[in-house]
């Protein structure tokens, strides 16, 4: 599925994904990434669902996010709350949802200038 979306200055833009891979702008990315609204994406450790751990949100915290979008790939599927832990005490929203949405999501709330990180698994 490809992307048209208004591009801010200085903010990243989801412009495309496909099985196992998602564009940030003109860079692809193979596998999980994650999208922080400024600065570069970067690879994310969780290949899967049950790859995850409290230290795989927990380091989402390092692009001060306001709101966490979590892409879990095919379907939503939503983490265990115990991985949670990090971004709750910090009071930083999540919000779980298929990929393809959370890119969407994602880009709305990136145009707004939202401080916003998409963590992204991709779709199979």
């Amino acid at each position: 599925m490809k992307f048209q979306p208004d591009l801010a200055e200085g903010v990243n833009v989801i412009t495309r994904h496909e099985p196992g891979r998602v564009w940030v702008g003109t860079v692809c990315f193979e596998g999980s990434v994650i999208v922080p609204w400024k600065g570069d994406p970067v690879p994310w450790s969780a290949s899967s669902l049950e790859a995850l751990d409290e230290a795989s949100f927990s380091t989402l915290l390092e692009f001060k996010p306001e709101l966490v979008i979590f892409g879990s790939g095919n379907r939503i599927r939503f983490p265990r709350p115990q991985w949670l832990r990090a971004l709750i005490q910090a009071r930083v929203g999540l919000e779980t949802m298929d990929t393809a949405a959370a890119c969407r999501t994602y880009n709305v709330l990136a145009s707004e200038r939202r401080s916003v990180v998409a963590a992204l698994i991709p779709q199979a």
